[in-house]
């Protein structure tokens, strides 16, 4: 089958390890099923694999992708949940499993014309959505979900004030709909003017340069970004806030500025993904809403070295989608 595979690792150039061909179709263990694929999208976890973070070599060839829609074997429309876990090991929660691992990783991923995955991670797609909006929620989708609607605490009934850090990203773009769907107030930064003005064009209320002093004091940050925004975020805490922190792209070392943690007594939360619940949750407020993925690009999955090209220029905003 066509499927976009990691077949070599290079930190300084991962294209070079990137491979569009022919692939052994997936193996379905007993308790999985097969998902034929109808639109993929594309994430930097995609880029850590050809680069070598978090993909042994021993793995290679890996069938890249952790995002997809398809139908499944039953002939129903579907969404897939990449986290592969036992719920019970995690106390409910597959994310806390110490063994869970994503699509890519250990599996073949979602950039192929199929994907063997347990029967419990298939999410029924909302048919108001499309494969390619239903295709972008699983990873980004589903972070920035997981981090506004059940870790920030912010109120349930909308009323809150969030900054999202670095706009333009999957997750933090992600962010920036939902959270505005949710009823709060969004503020957003990025230190690219397009990204700013395209960030208030999808429904943020205020945009400003890293580090601008903010007009009010948030109740929480959404945080990706690390190093670079760490202390900004701390500082734009109101008393009692919270950081959700869930990526770290330019450092996973800031200052720690403990007299600011505990003497504003503020919180901060790490956020890995979702349940597979939660997906379905996700998905159900956006049918609900009428929200949308933002959708940057969309090929067919033969062009994917294009789509890859784009992705490490970080000449993105929303996401690359792949269709078979």
């Amino acid at each position: 089958m066509l499927a976009v595979a990691a077949v070599s690792q290079n930190a300084d150039d991962p294209l070079s390890g990137l491979d569009v061909g022919e692939q052994p179709a997936p193996d379905v263990p007993d308790g999985w099923t097969t998902v034929s694929i109808r639109a993929a999208t594309l994430n930097h976890h995609d880029l850590f694999s050809l680069r070598g973070v978090g993909l042994p070599a021993d793995r290679l060839p890996m069938i890249l992708g952790c995002d997809a829609a398809g139908v499944s074997a039953d002939g129903d429309e579907v969404i897939v949940h990449a986290v592969i876990g036992d719920p019970a090991a995690g106390g409910g929660d597959e994310t806390l499993d110490p063994r869970r691992t994503l699509l890519s990783e250990l599996y073949p991923g979602t950039l192929a014309e199929a994907v063997a995955v347990p029967r419990r991670n298939l999410v029924p797609k909302p048919p108001a959505l499309s494969f390619e909006e239903a295709a972008c929620l699983p990873t980004a989708w589903l972070t920035a979900y997981r981090m506004v609607v059940h870790r920030s605490a912010l109120p349930a009934a909308g009323g809150g004030t969030l900054l999202v850090q670095g706009a333009g990203g999957g997750v933090s773009t992600a962010a920036i709909i939902l959270g505005k769907a949710a009823g709060h107030t969004v503020l957003v930064t990025s230190r690219d003017a397009a990204k700013r003005e395209r960030a208030l064009k999808i429904g943020a209320d205020e945009a400003f340069e890293p580090g601008a002093r903010l007009p009010v004091r948030v109740d929480a940050v959404i945080e990706t970004v690390g190093a670079a925004t760490w202390g900004h975020s701390l500082r734009s805490l109101r008393p009692g806030g919270r950081i959700v922190c869930s990526g770290t792209t330019t450092g996973a070392n800031p200052p720690a500025e403990l007299n600011r943690l505990f003497f504003l007594q503020l919180s901060v939360v790490g956020s890995t993904m979702g349940t597979r619940d939660e997906l379905a949750e996700l998905a159900a407020f956006i049918d609900r809403t009428g929200v949308r993925p933002l959708v940057n690009d969309v090929r067919p999955l033969a062009d994917a070295r294009a789509s890859f090209a784009k992705l490490v220029r970080g000449d993105v905003f929303g996401k690359l989608v792949l269709t078979v």
